[in-house]
């Protein structure tokens, strides 16, 4: 111990024997921890030699020493900023600025792991050390370079207790007069602290050469080549044997170290092979977790293959997701068991979940696309079993329409049941399933025959106009009507049109019940019998169609409202209004063209006035035979230029229509 000269304030410098000295023997390493403590303890600031080529390495850079001096430190005496100033002497080309940090973390990873009191859980290093780093150039190398570097470092010394100097903050500082009783004290209690008695140097060198080998040991194997190969292709596939196969190159490689390592320390040397093992191990399981995930696409496919086969032999759904579904898990399970090695736990457990998972989602989406299959299937065949009888039926809509319809509508769906329930016997869904589909079945047919309805009903004026037609222009024989004169045009009318409007009271409403409703009586009353009916209860009640609803009809079953009603019949009267009239012209035209015959005086008249000449023909037949001959060309022409018919629209359009057809043959 010396005051250095020329420095200012006075500067005592306290030299220590090094960590690694020779003087005490291997074993005695407490003294050096106890020095190390108590110079820490009574300094401002302790210069730490450091060998460049110790930085980052575990106990070379004295990693336990400063450990176990901090954690004592904290629990022996208050915080009180010392600086630690590393000097790092015989200084690579590596720039001081990439090995400060290291080293920094290094000192923090060691003050962090240090177990502290309550007192101190939370005191950051900061609080009792102020970590300087500087480096120095080889002696023997560059000696004029060493010694310029030292001088500098020496005047870093000078007024080092103003602030923002090298000394710290001087909390805790005692008088000169009192350093020498205060120096004792701390002696002491780092004397009696049992807690600075730490492994020895030969536990020391165990480690770092163990570590050695540990590390050749792992850089060997990331260069085997028979790794390299076997994580080639389990990038590529599954790996048949992949467990046997990647446990015999981890076990030779753990072999040679347990070769290079037994003569070290055995606490030492099983520790660092437990180290070593966990790195292989995490090396290695990335390439069986890649292997286990070739399993499970494998497995997965395996599964969507037997089960397509397996529904294709005909076999239940609900059989075939289980025969496929245990025997591909039997295929996993025995590939996760070959690609484990025994030098591990490794637990797929969790795989084999995402493997039961994916098998799930898969017979789920086969599933639900082979139940829309049979509802659709079922849905198609019905429609095709409704859609066109019940178009029929509406073409011929009568009293009964509702009720054939309804008879159709079941009769059809309990006909598809059967099969329905035999298709969903192999899915095993169970009853409630059955139903709800047997549910939907029957309001997919109910909606065809409202859509049918609604469809029919868009076209209500058409319909009534065909029916109209049908009535009033054919026969009860459904021969076509000739208007000859004796026809009751009016009547015929009324009943064409009555069985338009009972077409309309068919199509007005949708009816799935047997309920008797008035709409037809209500139709009849108010629009074919006209006012004469309606204007007494018109008085009371007013109009029966100036509605947008029905009595006791539900607004969803209403497809023409009563208004509606009202206005299509106005529309139908002013369209069917010309036949009407064209069938009267007709009868008053043919009545015209009987009545072109001579009264029966003037027949007898001429009988009787002409008897001469008729017994003159009948004596000559040649004359009869020329009248004859005559007639039938007149006749001809008639029927060519159908003058019978011309002569109905009067004798100047008869006149006319013959100049035009005789004179330019003339």
């Amino acid at each position: 111990m010396a005051r250095c000269v020329g420095v200012e304030p006075c500067t005592v410098v306290m030299d220590l024997e090094g960590t690694d000295g020779r003087e005490r023997g291997e074993d005695d390493t407490a003294f050096e921890k106890q020095s190390s403590l108590f110079a820490l303890a009574i300094s401002d600031i302790v210069l730490i030699n450091m060998w460049c080529h110790d930085i980052g390495r575990e106990q070379a850079a004295n990693k336990p020493l400063l450990k176990t001096v901090f954690q004592v430190m904290m629990r022996l005496f208050s915080p009180r900023k010392t600086t630690l100033l590393f000097v790092i002497r015989d200084k690579t080309r590596t720039p001081l600025e990439h090995l400060e940090p290291v080293l920094r973390e290094d000192i923090q990873k060691i003050w962090n792991s240090v177990p502290k009191p309550e007192a101190h859980k939370d005191t950051p290093l900061s609080e009792f050390f102020n970590v300087e780093v500087t480096a120095l150039p080889s002696f023997e190398e560059k000696e004029e370079q060493f010694r310029e570097q030292v001088q500098q470092l020496r005047q870093r010394f000078a007024n080092s207790i103003a602030p923002g100097g090298l000394a710290g903050d001087r909390r805790g500082v005692v008088p000169a007069s009192g350093f020498l009783f205060s120096s004792q004290q701390i002696w002491k209690i780092i004397r009696e602290n049992k807690d600075l008695d730490l492994p020895a140097h030969k536990v020391m060198v165990a480690t770092v050469r163990c570590d050695e080998i540990a590390n050749e040991r792992f850089g060997c194997l990331t260069s085997d080549a028979e790794w390299l190969d076997l994580e080639n292709d389990v990038q590529a596939g599954s790996v048949l044997g992949f467990g046997k196969k990647l446990g015999s190159i981890v076990e030779v490689h753990m072999e040679e170290y347990d070769k290079e390592a037994v003569y070290f320390d055995e606490a030492v040397r099983k520790a660092k092979r437990q180290l070593l093992e966990s790195r292989i191990l995490n090396l290695v399981q990335p390439a069986f977790q890649k292997n286990l995930s070739h399993l499970r696409t494998k497995a997965l496919e395996k599964f969507k293959t037997g089960l397509d086969q397996s529904l294709e032999s005909g076999k239940g759904f609900a059989a075939s997701v289980r025969e496929t579904t245990e025997s591909s898990l039997s295929e996993f399970n025995q590939g996760c068991a070959d690609s484990v090695i025994k030098q591990a736990d490794w637990d797929y457990s969790k795989i084999l979940e995402k493997v039961r998972r994916d098998i799930e989602d898969h017979a789920l989406s086969v599933r639900e696309s082979k139940l829309t299959e049979l509802t659709n299937h079922a849905k198609e065949k019905l429609r095709k079993a409704l859609v066109e009888p019940v178009e029929s039926l509406f073409d011929a809509a009568g009293q009964t329409t509702w009720a054939s319809i309804e008879s159709l509508y079941k009769r059809e769906t309990q006909a598809i049941l059967p099969e329905v329930f035999k298709a969903l016997s192999g899915f095993e869904m169970g009853s409630e399933f059955s139903e709800e589909m047997v549910s939907k079945l029957r309001d997919y047919g109910q909606s065809i025959v409202e859509n049918k309805a609604k469809e029919e009903a868009s076209k209500i004026l058409m319909h009534m106009k065909e029916r109209f037609t049908v009535v009033f222009s054919h026969d009860k024989d459904s021969m076509p009507r000739t208007w000859t004169g004796k026809e009751d045009v009016r009547a015929i009318a009324k009943e064409a049109r009555s069985a338009a409007l009972k077409l309309l009271s068919v199509l007005a409403v949708i009816r799935w019940d047997d309920k008797p409703d008035r709409i037809e009586n209500i139709l009849i009353s108010t629009l074919l019998d006209g006012s004469v009916a309606s204007m007494s209860s018109s008085a009371s009640s007013g109009d029966p169609l100036a509605s947008t609803s029905w009595e006791e009809v539900h607004p969803k079953h209403t497809l023409i409202t009563p208004a509606q009603c009202k206005s299509v019949w106005k529309q139908f009267q002013s369209e069917t209004e010309f036949t009407i009239t064209q069938a009267v012209s007709t009868q008053q035209a043919h009545r015209r063209g009987n009545g072109r015959l001579p009264p029966p005086w003037a027949l007898v008249a001429m009988a009787v006035l002409g008897f001469d000449e008729i017994m003159m023909l009948l004596r000559n037949p040649i004359y009869v035979f020329l009248l004859f001959v005559g007639y039938l060309l007149v006749r001809a022409l008639a029927v060519q230029l159908d003058i019978g018919r011309e002569f109905q629209n009067g004798m100047k359009a008869w006149v006319s229509m013959l100049l035009k057809s005789v004179v330019p043959n003339i």
